[in-house]
């Protein structure tokens, strides 16, 4: 299966750019040209990385999550990346982080190769706001690892985050990832989360991993915190839940023989 990279830009109500790149990547199976695959929503961290490549098998759409403040490249992983990254995420409204989502779930029904089915995935910050993609009675399915503060509002400081107050409104099935030793989101924070998806009835996976600190996941630059054993782990959560939620239809052959060029 081979990925074909494209984007988008859609417009939206922020104020800024008024326009927002949502990056589409696309599986591509020789001989189906009509293939549909289900649609996940990849939210970056706090660098605006494009941990993209994450979801196989799905086309996948990552948001641009600051175009209020700067293009779409990513941060770098350094002392000014990080700052800028912090005083972005709680500068940015909460409307208009769920209206990066709305805009990403729309763009991918919109297209003829989605089978209607919608995942949403992200780490750090971006578990936050696949937590509250989930929000979206479209979305069928969300793996959040190590969502940032829901229960302490960091998506702006002083403006009302209703992510748990919302937690009826989840129609899909969650998965809520992260380390014991995660001080980004204490014991007591995981506590009051779990507690309030459980009071809701929600349907949900939780997994607190012994020894896995805050953003385990992140291969690169991770300050020494990154742990393959359990990622891959963590990984094969996401596409148990994923490929139960969310199903591939390959639609019928087309007849078509591969061809393979003779190139690197």
């Amino acid at each position: 299966m081979l990925i074909q990279e494209s984007h988008k830009d859609v417009a939206t109500k922020a104020d800024g750019s008024g326009t927002m790149r949502i990056f589409i990547f696309h599986p591509s199976i020789a001989g189906y040209p009509h293939a549909k695959f289900p649609g996940v929503v990849v939210f970056s961290e706090i660098y605006q990385g494009l941990v993209h490549r994450s979801p196989d098998s799905y086309i996948v759409a990552a948001p641009s999550s600051y175009h209020e403040f700067t293009g779409p490249e990513p941060l770098a992983y350094d002392g000014p990346g990080t700052d800028a990254g912090n005083e972005w995420k709680i500068a940015k409204k909460v409307a208009a982080y769920d209206e990066d989502a709305e805009l990403s779930v729309t763009t991918l029904l919109s297209l003829k190769t989605c089978n209607g089915r919608i995942g949403a995935t992200g780490m750090c910050l971006g578990g936050h706001l696949a937590f509250r993609c989930a929000l979206d009675a479209r979305v069928s399915a969300a793996v959040c690892y190590f969502a940032t503060d829901i229960h302490s509002h960091s998506l702006g400081k002083g403006k009302e985050d209703d992510s748990l107050k919302r937690v009826g409104d989840i129609k899909g099935e969650l998965v809520m990832i992260f380390g014991k030793s995660d001080n980004h989101v204490p014991p007591d924070g995981r506590d009051l989360i779990r507690k309030t998806l459980h009071e809701a009835a929600t349907n949900f996976s939780w997994y607190e991993v012994f020894g896995a600190q805050h953003a385990f996941i992140r291969d690169e630059l991770s300050k020494g915190r990154y742990d393959p054993a359990i990622s891959k782990v963590c990984f094969e959560m996401l596409l148990e839940v994923f490929e139960r939620r969310l199903k591939i239809d390959l639609g019928e052959h087309s007849g078509e023989k591969l061809v393979v060029e003779d190139v690197c």
